[in-house]
């Protein structure tokens, strides 16, 4: 996204107008447009914000260290995603591993990531791996042209376009019916 971006107030709940995606998606739709293009990490408040949002916060510090990991893993995601290219992810992803352990409730597989500020952004990155290996096709930007938004795509046959019908996929279909009545 070009141009301006508005930060988002501090205190504020998720401002975000999609939610719920797995966390690599999720990271990269702390990008918007509304009335402009909208980012929620533009400062350390958006990243508590995102960090609340997403289960991390009892697991990572908002900070500036934080923060620029995971700024660099949301540009990375992204080029994954949009560009097919892989060695910002990869640079991310050296940062941590997962480490095999035998606990109390069974076998476990850990983050290990020796330094704290890249935690959120190595989870994003191993998250992306995820999704890219059980259904790559299933990664979706959304379809309406003026959306820059990101879906997991879990619909019994594949085909959703929107990242929600209710507002991008309503939005198309009333700009169509429009442009046939005229």
């Amino acid at each position: 996204m070009d141009g301006d971006t508005h930060s988002i107030p501090s205190g504020m709940p998720d401002p975000r107008p999609h939610l719920g995606e797995p966390l690599a998606l999720d990271l990269l739709n702390t990008r918007w447009i509304e009335h402009g293009p909208r980012d929620l990490l533009t400062e350390v408040t958006g990243l508590r914000t995102w960090l609340a949002s997403t289960g991390l916060s009892d697991r990572a510090t908002a900070d500036e260290a934080t923060l620029q990991a995971t700024l660099t893993a949301r540009t990375a995601i992204y080029d994954v995603v949009a560009h097919a290219s892989h060695a910002g992810l990869n640079e991310v992803l050296e940062h941590g591993r997962i480490r095999r352990t035998l606990t109390e409730a069974g076998p476990a597989d850990l983050a290990d990531v020796a330094e704290p500020a890249w935690l959120p952004a190595w989870l994003a990155a191993d998250n992306l791996l995820e999704l890219l290996r059980t259904a790559p096709d299933r990664i979706r930007q959304c379809a309406h042209p003026e959306c820059v938004l990101f879906f997991y795509d879990t619909s019994k046959n594949g085909t959703r376009r929107w990242h929600s019908m209710a507002t991008c996929g309503n939005r198309t279909k009333a700009a169509r019916h429009y442009a046939r009545k005229t």
